[in-house]
């Protein structure tokens, strides 16, 4: 018998195989959509704060975020605080990308789970909410959550 652990490490494995999929039909790519996504639920950061909320290297965020700026979707402004740094802000080009892509991909979901019960899907998303709040946990990053 397949060890439950084992058989989640696969579904979630194919499940990132499928999200790289959508990329090609939804919009964002991985990096930009989960960087609008954090600027967005967040407000502006500097590099710091991203290397620390994503535990990235600042020049892998500073490749990610000079793409960011080049297609117009973050802009680079002093920090609000007054602090030295200067921090990422969504433009309005970029609120709009991601909310088409989250757009799609809510669309591309209701697509596979539309036979699902309400009931399922309401419980599936306590699981993976609770799964990704406990890697969050044990990685000591918690990301920011709407209301």
């Amino acid at each position: 018998m397949e060890r439950p652990v084992a058989a989640v490490e696969f579904e979630t494995m194919l499940l990132s195989r499928y999200q790289m999929i959508r990329r090609d039909r939804c919009g964002l790519e991985r990096s930009a959509y989960v960087l609008l996504s954090r600027l967005t639920m967040q407000g502006p950061m500097s590099i710091g704060q991203l290397s620390a909320a994503f535990g990235l290297d600042t020049s892998t965020l500073n490749r990610q975020t000079a793409a960011l700026v080049r297609a117009g979707l973050v802009d680079r402004i002093a920090d609000p605080d007054g602090g030295l740094a200067r921090k990422f802000r969504v433009t309005e080009a970029g609120a709009r990308r991601l909310e088409e892509t989250v757009s799609a991909t809510v669309a591309s979901l209701d697509r596979v789970l539309h036979t699902w019960p309400a009931a399922d899907v309401a419980e599936f998303a306590i699981y993976l909410r609770r799964l990704n709040t406990d890697i969050e946990r044990l990685d000591g990053r918690p990301w920011p959550r709407p209301d």
